[in-house]
């Protein structure tokens, strides 16, 4: 496993690299990963400190103590790992809902004894190791470190598979029957590009989703009345501008929603926070909130006019800054 590596410069915050959306590319030269459904994180692990940065430098630790296990089984060595934080279900299986149990405010160790849905924090790419930047390195070599790191699979911290050179169809194949989220394609000769999204890395999601920064909402009727009965939601266009994008009313949880009412009261605000005019039937009767709160939809497709088709909620992202929420009308494309 070899020895802590002596005490150098602080690390230096590397960025998640991103992947495109599109179709798993064919011939030789790439591999398939799965793709989890949770937060991404990279862990800076220096001796007995280890930080595990969102892709907005939100620093996950004590949200997912769990984490902490990291110096202990790198033996103290230095090193910055790429993976995701996802959330598993009795059947073992990454469940977006459960992870919502940990994006309360306050949640911690007391958090954690309360709710146990089991946590894992998938690595699958290593980016820096004792003193030596992997950056440049080709991600065959960089997977081929990882797994000689020997980080065992029965605890909270898990180097999941990835398949060299196989046919993509039936890794997605796999991927559906085991209901994961898609997979990711990666050409194994290629560089790791820090905060850039890349050709090298192509996404392939069963089902879309778009971050949302909730601008307002509108009260509810029957069992949701003075309640919310639907969110107005928002992203930016390619100006900037924060532009509306649809209303959700369906996929809240009784407890969520609650929360989620909380939250909004804290932020009320007597106009609109949108910078283009909602339409008036969607407007009427509106509570306006500031424009800080991100959530993430599932939705079918979008429309010709920049609208979510059929969208569902699936809750808060917590750890996105409501200015990175872009609109991306085009159809296939999945938030990281």
């Amino acid at each position: 496993m070899g020895s802590a590596a002596p005490a150098g410069k602080p690390l230096e915050l590397i960025r998640p690299m991103l992947a495109t959306p599109g179709t798993p590319p064919q011939g030789e030269g790439w591999a398939a990963e799965f793709k989890w459904d949770g937060y991404r994180g990279v862990a800076h692990c220096e001796g007995r400190c280890v930080r595990v940065f969102s892709r907005n430098d939100l620093d996950f630790i004590a949200r997912f103590p769990e984490l902490n296990i990291l110096p202990e089984l790198l033996h103290h060595r230095t090193a910055v790992l790429d993976g995701e934080i996802v959330a598993l279900d009795e059947k073992g299986r990454p469940n977006f809902e459960l992870l919502q149990q940990r994006t309360k405010a306050g949640a911690g160790v007391r958090e954690l004894r309360r709710t146990r849905p089991r946590i894992a924090y998938f690595v699958f790419d290593l980016l820096h190791l004792d003193g030596r930047s992997l950056i440049d390195t080709p991600y065959d070599v960089r997977r081929a470190l990882l797994v000689q790191l020997e980080l065992p699979g029965d605890h909270a911290v898990q180097v999941p598979p990835t398949f060299m050179d196989t046919d993509p169809a039936d890794v997605l194949h796999v991927a559906s029957q085991y209901g994961f989220e898609g997979i990711v394609s990666k050409r194994v000769k290629s560089r790791y590009e820090p905060g850039r999204r890349s050709p090298s890395w192509v996404k392939t999601p069963f089902r879309y989703t778009q971050e949302v920064v909730i601008g307002g909402w509108r009260a509810g009727q029957g069992n949701r009345a003075g309640r919310i009965g639907s969110l107005l939601l928002g992203a930016h266009d390619e100006q900037g501008r924060l532009v509306y994008v649809g209303h959700v009313g369906t996929g809240f949880g009784r407890d969520a929603l609650a929360d989620l009412q909380r939250r909004l009261e804290r932020q009320e605000r007597p106009t609109s926070p949108f910078d283009v005019e909602v339409p008036r039937e969607h407007a009427r009767d509106a509570r306006w909130v500031e424009p800080v709160v991100v959530g993430e939809v599932e939705f079918r497709q979008w429309t010709v006019d920049g609208r979510l088709r059929h969208p569902s909620w699936r809750g808060l992202r917590l750890d996105r800054d409501p200015s990175s929420v872009v609109a991306r009308p085009v159809n296939g494309e999945l938030s990281d």
